[in-house]
């Protein structure tokens, strides 16, 4: 018997529309004549779901009693009795009431495949078993009922069903997924645009790979040896040289281009482990490109060009972006190179880019000397090669019996004279030449034992060996000191590229300039020292390094920088080849304490024009909001101490009420005034400890009316980590607000409820609401959007919640309420978790009255 196929909905969250695309599938299929039937399928009470199940067969769920309840589930017996040709299956991931044939529902399902029923299915991608911690981490919900991801890959088809984060909110708001007294929590929880957004990435990246998958094994089944270029794959070819980096950047760019175009750099090794690439410089790439969103990879493969086509072709690669080759013209004669092979036998499916460099056509090279010139012991080794090498090579030449003839020993001794030029440069090859000369007239030139020749050619011979010999030591020691110089203009140049890179773009401070200088030229201190004038004493401005120098003077080095300003170092005595760049890290120092003294003085006249803007607002609160209720004051006060007029009590008392309502007011106002001054100035030192939301915040709502407020604090919220009276504050200054621009007879909601490690109080008004443009500007001092319905204020109480709340480790945002309204979010940190201890309940918190 075949086994039947699966067919899996997979959806980013609940209400996307997974159930009602499988019941239009079962629909479409019997218009076919497809045997089709509901064999579970749960429609949560919504209707346009339950519509759909009109006309389709429902084979009858087996009721199970658990705990004194009864539970629905799948009949699999009455399923399989029943053989349709596709079962509908909703919930994939679902868990059995215990009784049931099987645990979980994916198990029931594979009954169902095993006995040749083919079966449609729905699951969320937060039930994936691997994705598990990572939906917990984005939701701070943990999903208890899973399914194994195999059982999802196995699956013949896999459809996603997606919806923008939007319009699933504006679903949920409708009324079309969850009951309208669940909404505004599921909203400000599980269904924030946050939430929605990460778990339609995971979706969407998970099909895709899925898609790639089922690519992959249809081109290995067919033998499809062509690329298909699907989408944009770059390959960049790394050789471990410094043009590695540009070639990945320029790769990142063209897949920047393309949708979903993907990067991966290859370093090609050879088998036998031999490689000219730096270590250093492949992990410096490797880094990059995965910074870069790419992926590394290291193959290894004798031929280099087959091996990067191989790969290529292996990822179903697009495109191959190369560097021109650093080899020397001449080098050429040796092959066409790495990208001219690679692009001609690429064939018309993938596409060799080409990239210039400035390392193109510099050669390859040997690695960079890492002394200045010849270290000491391979001088050490000249000499020895130079002097003792004639000898041994006479002794052995004495002492053999065949006579090879005085060419031959002149070529033997000439071969000693280059090796001792190869090791230890011109002296020790000039020493080798003179002495050997003086071997090959004693022991091999007729007359034998004596300081003469007889022969005038011999003597030809000697002098032209003497040439060759001094020749050869002249061009080797000319070399290394060609090595040498390209060695110290590239460190010059690396370290010009750091300055001009780094200071231009401020990335480096006078300390980090200093201790580059100290670092590069090994020295033990370094200063920079500046002066008001000729004859003013030296101050300085910046030093690393013990015992730093006082005066220019005292310095082992000093740089001046402009007629008031040096560099001095201490340590040793620098040659003056270094002087030139030392030179420049001098102009840079003083470019960059330029720098600081200037963003310091734009810091201070940022303070100063801040400090004037509140100022100026401040004396426009004084002018308006503090008078009135001073004024009103005022007049309760004068009609109460006037004698023209009898007052009876209840106009006496109406009065007091005035003066107090007045008084309550100035309080507010001047709080907060004292609240945002202590907040510019940086005065505000909270003290954190852990308290309990359901005793803070209804402290809170003492300046509010009665029945303003409705509250909802859960007793087993986690404890916060928070300062008890910034919080109180930051709340009440929030609720205030809201109450303000509340509609009357509609009171605000204040709710809490944990995220992960944080816990949110999220205060909620059914109010005129504010743009999105808005949203931050109305935490700025002084800022009041729109006209107030009732009270007065000078525009601070929000910035001081937020400036409290931040204080704390918090932030504040405004987010808009659905159907109308704002909605703010205080996020806090929870308090680290400790041992329970037993403790009696608290009271769940409520509305106290009188506060």
């Amino acid at each position: 018997m075949a086994r039947g196929k699966l067919r899996i909905y997979l959806g980013a969250a609940p209400g996307v529309g997974k159930t009602y695309a499988m019941l239009s599938e079962a629909h479409r299929r019997i218009e076919r004549g497809t045997d089709c039937v509901v064999a579970f399928v749960e429609h949560h009470h919504r209707p346009r779901t339950e519509v759909m199940l009109h006309g389709l067969e429902q084979i009858p769920r087996r009721d199970l009693d658990y705990r004194d309840t009864v539970f629905t589930e799948m009949d699999v017996d009455a399923v399989l009795a029943r053989r349709p040709q596709v079962a509908l299956v909703d919930e994939l991931a679902h868990t059995n009431v215990p009784g049931s044939r099987h645990t979980k529902r994916w198990q029931d399902v594979e009954d169902l495949l095993a006995a040749g029923i083919d079966v449609v299915s729905t699951v969320n991608i937060q039930h994936l078993e691997s994705l598990g911690d990572v939906v917990e981490s984005i939701t701070g919900v943990r999903q208890r009922e899973t399914v194994p991801d195999e059982v999802v890959r196995r699956a013949d088809q896999v459809e996603l069903v997606d919806m923008s984060p939007q319009a699933l909110r504006r679903r949920m708001a409708h009324g079309n997924i969850y009951k309208p007294d669940k909404v505004d929590a599921a909203l400000s929880n599980y269904f924030r645009p946050g939430n929605l957004t990460a778990l339609r990435e995971l979706a969407l990246l998970w099909v895709a790979d899925r898609v790639d998958e089922y690519l992959n094994a249809y081109r290995s089944e067919h033998e499809v040896s062509t690329i298909w270029g699907s989408r944009e794959r770059i390959v960049v070819g790394l050789t471990g040289g410094p043009e590695g980096r540009t070639l990945i950047r320029r790769a990142a760019r063209l897949a920047e281009k393309g949708a979903g175009g993907e990067v991966l750099a290859v370093y090609v090794s050879r088998s036998d482990g031999l490689t000219s690439a730096s270590p250093k410089e492949l992990a410096v790439q490797r880094t990059l490109v995965e910074d870069l969103g790419g992926t590394f990879h290291h193959v290894v493969g004798d031929d280099v060009p087959v091996a990067l086509l191989d790969f290529s072709r292996g990822v179903n690669a697009t495109q191959i972006v190369l560097g021109v080759s650093r080899r020397k013209g001449w080098q050429y004669v040796f092959g066409p190179g790495v990208g001219a092979t690679v692009a001609t036998d690429s064939g018309p499916d993938l596409d060799v880019h080409l990239i210039t460099h400035d390392e193109a056509g510099k050669g390859r090279g040997l690695p960079v000397p890492r002394s200045a010139r010849l270290g000491r012991s391979r001088i050490i080794w000249g000499w020895l090669t130079g002097v003792a090498g004639p000898v041994l090579l006479t002794l052995l030449l004495t002492t053999i019996s065949v006579e090879l003839g005085l060419p031959n020993d002149m070529l033997l001794f000439l071969t000693v004279t280059v090796a001792a030029a190869l090791v230890g440069g011109l002296y020790p090859a000039l020493a080798s030449a003179a002495f050997g000369s003086l071997l090959l007239n004693y022991y091999f030139t007729p007359p034998l034992h004596e300081l003469t020749v007889a022969d005038p050619k011999n003597i030809v011979a000697i002098v032209i060996f003497v040439l060759v010999g001094v020749s050869v030591a002249s061009v080797v020691d000319l070399a290394a000191r060609r090595t040498h110089q390209a060695a110290r203009l590239r460190a010059e140049s690396e370290i010009l590229s750091f300055l001009a890179g780094n200071v231009l773009r401020g990335e480096t401070g006078l300390e980090e300039l200093l201790e580059r200088v100290r670092e590069t030229f090994a020295m033990e201190s370094v200063a920079l020292l500046e002066r008001a004038g000729d004859v003013a004493p030296w101050t300085c401005a910046g030093s690393v390094g013990p015992r730093p120098c006082e005066n220019p003077e005292g310095a082992d080095v000093d740089v001046p920088v402009g007629d008031h300003m040096a560099l001095a170092l201490t340590g040793r005595v620098l040659p003056a080849e270094d002087r030139r760049v030392l030179a420049a890290f001098a102009a840079q120092a003083a470019v960059v304490l330029d720098r600081q003294r200037l963003q310091h003085e734009a810091d201070q006249a940022k303070e100063l024009a801040e400090g004037n803007r509140i100022r100026t607002a401040l004396l426009a609160a004084v002018s308006h909001d503090l008078r009135t209720p001073l004024a009103g004051i005022k007049v309760s006060v004068s009609s109460l101490r006037s004698h023209d007029v009898a007052w009876s009590e209840e106009d006496q008392a109406e009065l007091l009420e005035a003066i107090e309502e007045g008084a309550d007011r100035l309080d507010l106002l001047v709080g907060n005034l004292l609240d945002m001054s202590r907040l510019q100035t940086g005065t505000v030192t909270p003290i954190v400890r852990e308290a309990d939301l359901d005793e803070v915040v209804p402290m809170a709502l003492g300046g509010v009316p009665e029945d303003s407020v409705e509250l909802n604090i859960p007793e087993t919220l986690p404890m916060v980590q928070v300062d008890k009276g910034l919080l109180e504050r930051s709340v009440a200054n929030v609720v205030e607000n809201a109450v303000k621009y509340s509609p009357p007879g509609t009171p605000v909601l204040v709710k809490a409820s944990a995220i992960a490690d944080r816990v949110e109080v999220r205060v909620i008004d059914r109010g005129p609401g504010v743009p999105d443009e808005a949203k931050d500007r109305i935490f700025e001092p002084f800022q009041r959007y729109g006209d107030s319905p009732r009270g007065s204020g000078v525009g601070l109480g929000l910035a001081v919640a937020r400036g409290f709340a931040e204080a704390m480790g918090g932030t504040i945002d405004a987010e808009d309420t659905p159907g109308g309204g704002l909605t703010m979010v205080l996020s806090l940190p929870t308090a680290p978790a400790r041992p329970a201890a037993t403790s009696p309940p608290r009271p769940t918190a409520s509305r106290v009255p009188g506060l």
